[in-house]
């Protein structure tokens, strides 16, 4: 599946990835291939996810929202 880490300026990440954690608003939430169709509003926190090489990486972010569709998981962080 594939991860975008979008700020206001750039984009953060682009990548093919297996699983990503988000903080949501209401709670930790993990998103793995064929997830069901969401958007979430997130949390200050910090986005973990592991990349097709398996190497694991985060970011921290002050909050923002999640859209997952189709395999495709934009987070528009602040």
């Amino acid at each position: 599946m594939t991860l975008k880490i979008i700020s206001a300026q750039q984009i953060e990440f682009e990548g093919e990835v297996t699983s990503i954690t988000l903080p949501g608003a209401m709670g930790q939430f993990q998103v793995l291939k064929n997830h069901a169709a969401l958007i979430a509003a997130l949390a200050q926190g910090t986005v973990t996810y592991v990349t097709a090489e398996g190497e694991t990486q985060s970011r921290d972010i002050a909050g923002g929202v999640a859209d997952v569709k189709n395999n495709v998981v934009s987070v528009c962080m602040y």
